[in-house]
């Protein structure tokens, strides 16, 4: 599909556009996310703070089965607008933690779109969709974040005569980019496994029914991965995991992390941090198996 086959001036319209949920911070989740992380906490208790995009447990979706598409997300058109592009991605999100949510509390979620564009990239037109959600407790605002969806065409197809029965294939083909160095050197750091029980974990408490995350022959067939994909959200929990295991006193104020690639279910990776001088502040990154970033942010303590 060419950038002219999407109505832009359409979908420009659900600029503007607001959805509130409203939920009550109970324990149950927290308990499970936490033995999800393999942590040791102690069982929550009203009054707690809720850590840092652990808010990601409430305020779920809520689409009925008849609503979903087949790639198992909600029909569009809704509150996201109708985008034609099948493959959806979440590539970044900026927190500012004013005061965190408590344990017992009601709680609202109010979204907002504030923009939408389109943008030629290297594999084809993307569409970037920029939301507001704002999460209240009973005392106010506590936590804003800006979160970025990238929405891309279909999976190309796998070419029709292998490269290597082209005779000038090899002096034609590219150099692969050398990959970007970390941003800093590990002083913390976090080895995890992911395998299909953790994305199952993540995908259940987050009431995520997106089959990139726990269907394999529809991720590597249908859409052309290699296999099933680590949540954005998963990873950007293990970053400030990290954070919050190394720093266990911590506020953490402001939080922004970047995908930069997919990582795989079945590939190790390691998730790295290293602190400024004074501590205030740190950057984060996640590192696959061949040295490359996956994704990377900074956080701001205080």
């Amino acid at each position: 599909m060419s950038a002219s086959d999407i109505d832009m001036d359409h979908l420009k319209q659900w600029i503007g556009k607001t959805e509130e949920f409203e939920d009550v911070i109970t324990e149950s989740p927290i308990i499970r996310l936490s033995a999800t992380l393999d942590r040791d906490d102690p069982a929550p208790k009203a009054g707690d703070p809720l850590p840092l995009a652990w808010n990601w447990l409430y305020f779920l979706p809520q689409a009925k089965q008849s609503e979903l598409k087949e790639d198992g997300h909600p029909k569009l058109g809704g509150f996201l607008p109708p985008v034609p592009y099948p493959r959806r991605m979440w590539a970044g999100s900026r927190f500012d933690h004013i005061k965190p949510l408590k344990v017992g509390e009601q709680a609202k979620k109010v979204s907002t779109i504030l923009d939408m564009n389109l943008k030629e990239g290297r594999s084809g037109n993307l569409v970037f969709l920029l939301i507001k959600h704002e999460y209240f407790g009973e005392d106010g605002l506590c936590v804003s974040e800006e979160q970025d969806i990238v929405y891309r065409g279909p999976a190309p197809e796998a070419p029709k005569e292998a490269a290597k029965d082209k005779p000038d294939a090899k002096k034609d083909k590219p150099k692969p980019k050398k990959a970007p160095e970390p941003p800093g050197n590990a002083v913390w750091t976090l080895d995890v496994e992911p395998d299909p029980r953790l994305l199952f974990r993540y995908s259940a408490l987050t009431f995520n029914t997106h089959r990139i995350h726990y269907d394999e022959p529809y991720v590597t067939q249908e859409e052309g991965y290699p296999g099933l994909i680590v949540h954005g959200p998963l990873l950007a929990t293990l970053l400030l995991d990290l954070a919050r295991r190394s720093k266990p006193d911590a506020f953490q104020k402001k939080f922004g992390f970047r995908a930069m690639a997919p990582l795989f279910s079945g590939t190790p990776f390691t998730v790295s941090g290293e602190p400024n001088d004074d501590e205030s502040a740190a950057k984060l990154w996640i590192l696959n198996p061949k040295g490359q970033i996956a994704m990377q942010s900074e956080i701001e303590f205080g």
